[in-house]
């Protein structure tokens, strides 16, 4: 049985970019103790493909991403697992893979302007026309006055004018993929939208491979071709983007009955009890069963092994469906 929430057979024959076998991030926070903050997470990704990594906050999913080749936070060190490039990308920062934050005002220096901070991390080969490349930059994210914005401080832009100059930074590396980590979080739903639509017409034109990191479930329906769903460090379901529709996880269950509905009947949000456990007090067993309403005790005393709903849908529980027990 297939049993493994890689995405290596959804849309086959498109180029894979990034590979992640088994990633693990430890946390240490002196020499004698390491405390488990990712573990045993696989990803494909491919070009022209979103990946999307869903789940609370605290569930490890910026962790991952940065794993893939920004720097982690201090004490953590990526202890597990492989991160394998496809031949001829360039693996660092700003080539291969570069990153798009949620709060373009804390990640943009505020003393320089938008064309320093853009040129500083064009190739070495591009900064002989650098004024070319810049203003194609500006136009390719949207800007009509580009001269304007190039010379503008962060300050002098509107949130959404400073997170397609973000966009601009990122893309101007020329990279194969994008992570891009809850976007959209700062911004008012009008922009919102237009940063979305913007992050997948740049997607389509340069061919990139895209990693969404979000707790939107409504972002995931509109911009994924794939999901991951991730607790408290692991994945827990993971298949295309259609497994919304009909999660086989507790978890991602009650994450869909907390989403508030404009249409159909009216119905009362069902929270989630409890919280996500932090490093260190993560339980024996599957770490949702203190939260989840139909753990037994073997959910308490054995991790739950990986079970193929069909070939692209994969789930970490014991109960799948009513006789899934085992």
């Amino acid at each position: 049985m297939k049993a493994t929430h890689s995405n290596e057979d959804v849309k086959a024959g498109t180029d894979v970019v990034l590979t992640v076998t088994n990633l693990g991030v430890g946390f240490f926070p002196d020499s004698a103790r390491r405390y488990d903050v990712v573990r045993g997470v696989h990803l494909t990704l491919r070009a022209g493909q979103t990946t999307a990594l869903v789940g609370e906050s605290g569930c490890g999913k910026s962790i991952t991403a940065a794993a893939l080749g920004g720097p982690l936070p201090r004490g953590m060190v990526q202890d597990e697992g492989e991160i394998r490039w496809a031949a001829g990308v360039e693996s660092r920062p700003g080539r291969g893979l570069a990153y798009v934050f949620q709060d373009p005002g804390e990640c943009l220096n505020p003393v320089f302007t938008i064309r320093n901070q853009i040129h500083e991390v064009l190739p070495t080969e591009e900064r002989g026309n650098a004024e070319e490349r810049l203003v194609e930059l500006m136009r390719q994210v949207g800007f009509a006055e580009p001269a304007r914005v190039l010379a503008s401080y962060p300050h002098q832009l509107s949130g959404g004018m400073q997170q397609r100059a973000m966009l601009a930074m990122a893309l101007a590396g020329r990279p194969r993929v994008l992570v891009a980590d809850e976007p959209t979080t700062a911004l008012d739903v009008t922009v919102q939208a237009q940063i979305l639509q913007l992050l997948k017409d740049l997607q389509r034109q340069e061919n990139l491979a895209m990693l969404l990191i979000t707790h939107n479930l409504g972002v995931v329906a509109a911009m994924a071709d794939y999901v991951h769903v991730m607790y408290a460090g692991q994945i827990v379901e993971a298949g295309p983007a259609s497994l919304l529709q009909a999660p086989r996880h507790p978890y991602v269950q009650g994450l869909l009955r907390a989403l508030p509905r404009l249409r159909g009947p009216r119905q009362k949000l069902q929270g989630i009890e409890g919280s996500v456990p932090p490093l260190g007090q993560r339980p024996a067993g599957c770490r949702f069963h203190p939260r989840c309403p139909v753990a037994r005790d073997i959910c308490r005393q054995r991790e739950p092994e990986w079970k193929a709903v069909d070939d692209q849908h994969a789930v970490a529980c014991r109960a799948i469906g009513a006789d899934g027990w085992e």
